[in-house]
C-alpha cells in the first residue's frame, strides 16, 4: 500500500508481479499510512483520511485543526506528516506541518479529533513507545525529539544531535526497537534513546551516506536503513544498509537510485524502497531488493510512492 505523494489517491500495489491491484482516493499530498486491523489511516495535506484497506472502500477524512495552507505537494507542504497508533488502535498521534508551527493532533479514530500540541519543526515521523503511555515526534528542523505523556499531555523536548547542527545532520525516521529508539544520521552514527531511562548511546555507522528512513524487521533482529546519497558532510552513494540489531555488524547494499522510506515483506526477505524521494522530488516507482541475493528489481508506478505498509493475505 502506497501513499502517492503528488496526487490524492494511495495504490494498492501487488509487488510480486507488478500489479496494481486498487487506488484509493484519501486527500491531497498522501504522506504516511499506518494500518490497525482492517482499517487504513493516511496522513494528507489536508486531514487523516481513513480507509477499509481490504476492501479499498473510504471510510471518512477528519480536518486537521492546525492552520494548514492549501492544499500542495512537495517536501515543505504543509499538513500531516508522521503517523502512530495507539496499542489499541482507538488514537492516531499525528504530526502536522504548518508555516505557524508544528503540531501533534491527537484524533480519536471514532470521535475525531481531540487536541492539539505544539512540537518541534517539521515532525517526519511519530512513534510510540509499546506501553502506549509517551508519544514521540522526530522533529527534523529543530534536531529534536518532542515526547508527549498520553495521561497528562505534557510535552518535554529531548536534543538529539550527535553530529551537532549541521544543515543535513538532522534526524529524520526511526523504530522502537524493545526497549530503544533507534535514530540514524548521515549513514555515521546511530543513536539509540532508551525509552524508560532517558539515556542514549551511539553506535557507528559507515555507509557515509544521508539517512533518511529505518524498518525493523519481521523478527526484530535487524534494522534496514535507507541512504539516499551524498549530502552535507556524507559522500556516499545510494544504499541500503542492514544493521544486526545485536552486535552491531553493517551491510551494504549499494543502489542506483535514492529512496525515502522502507519495508520489510512479511517473510523478511525481501526489502520495498519508495522513489519519492523529497530532497529532489523523487522518481515514479519503488525497488524491490532481495536481502539474500543484493538483487535490485524496480517496479513503476506514478505520482511518486512516499508512504508504505506491507498488507497481509486479504
Amino acid at each position: 500500500m502506497l501513499a502517492d505523494s503528488t496526487a490524492s489517491h494511495v495504490t494498492l500495489l501487488d509487488p510480486a508481479t507488478g500489479t496494481v491491484e486498487g487506488r484509493v482516493e484519501v486527500g491531497a499530498a498522501p504522506w504516511r499510512i499506518a494500518v490497525a486491523g482492517r482499517l487504513g489511516f493516511v496522513t494528507t495535506s489536508t486531514g487523516l483520511a481513513i480507509m477499509d484497506v481490504r476492501s479499498g472502500a473510504f471510510i471518512a477524512s477528519i480536518p486537521y485543526q492546525s492552520p494548514v495552507g492549501p492544499p500542495a505537494t512537495g517536501e515543505f507542504r504543509e499538513g500531516g506528516m508522521g503517523i502512530a497508533l495507539s496499542p489499541d488502535g482507538k488514537r492516531a498521534f499525528v504530526g502536522v506541518y504548518t508555516a505557524a508551527g508544528s503540531f501533534l493532533e491527537v484524533i480519536h479514530t471514532e470521535n475525531g479529533y481531540e487536541r492539539s500540541i505544539p512540537i518541534g519543526t517539521r515532525p517526519f515521523d511519530v512513534v510510540i513507545d509499546p506501553s502506549g503511555s509517551t508519544v514521540y515526534s522526530i522533529d527534523h528542523d529543530s534536531y529534536t525529539l518532542t515526547a508527549v505523556d498520553t495521561r497528562t499531555w505534557e510535552s518535554r523536548t529531548i536534543e538529539v544531535a550527535p553530529l551537532g547542527r549541521g544543515a543535513f545532520d538532522k534526524p529524520h525516521y526511526g523504530i522502537v526497537a524493545g526497549s530503544e529508539l533507534l535514530l540514524p544520521y548521515q549513514g555515521r552514527a546511530l543513536v539509540a534513546y532508551n525509552l524508560e531511562t532517558g539515556d542514549s548511546r551511539e553506535l557507528p555507522l559507515t555507509a557515509n551516506t544521508h539517512q533518511h528512513g529505518v524498518a525493523l524487521s519481521p523478527d526484530g533482529t535487524t534494522a534496514a536503513i535507507v541512504g539516499a546519497g551524498p549530502a552535507g558532510e556524507a559522500s556516499g552513494g545510494a544504499s541500503l544498509t542492514l544493521l544486526t540489531l545485536a552486535g552491531g555488524a553493517e551491510r551494504i547494499i549499494p543502489l542506483s537510485r535514492p529512496h525515502e522510506l522502507v519495508a520489510f515483506s512479511l517473510d523478511g526477505k525481501k526489502a520495498y524502497l519508495t522513489g519519492g524521494y523529497l530532497l529532489d522530488g523523487g522518481w515514479e516507482g519503488i525497488t524491490v531488493v532481495d536481502l539474500e541475493s543484493g538483487a535490485t528489481r524496480e517496479i513503476v508506478t506514478p505520482a511518486r510512492p512516499l508512504g508504505i505498509v506491507v498488507l497481509g493475505p486479504q
